[in-house]
């Protein structure tokens, strides 16, 4: 996995998502409910990004597209499956943002809970 590196300024380089393991072909998940706002190739590279009911988009790079735009998912639904790598990384590229303030994707997925046992 790499990790989200957000730039000082937007136009910083920077890596504004993260690298998820992921095979190619394999099907890819939205993380919320929501509406496909795009779907479609973005520098040469298929792309789907899904508004969400809280105000934050996500991304999903390289991914070829099963939805079309104005379609409503389910959290967990299959809106396409994972394409070749148009860069060093070979898996799922996954991005959020709420307006044009870029979020490290990770901190929207619930925490986990933490339960230590005892030896005994």
């Amino acid at each position: 996995m790499r990790s989200f590196e957000k730039p000082e300024q937007n136009w910083l380089p920077g890596h504004r998502g993260v690298d998820l393991s992921l095979d190619i072909g394999d099907p890819v998940m939205t993380a919320g409910d929501g509406v496909i706002a795009f779907s479609g190739i973005v520098v040469g590279t298929p792309t789907i990004s899904i508004d969400h009911p809280d105000g934050v988009r996500t991304t999903y790079q390289p991914v070829h597209s099963h939805v079309s735009v104005g379609q409503v998912v389910s959290e967990g639904e299959i809106i396409g499956t994972l394409g070749h790598p148009t860069t060093a990384f070979s898996g799922l590229q996954w991005g959020a943002k709420v307006g044009e303030d870029y979020l490290n994707p990770i901190s929207l997925l619930p925490r986990p809970t933490i339960r230590i046992k005892p030896l005994s």
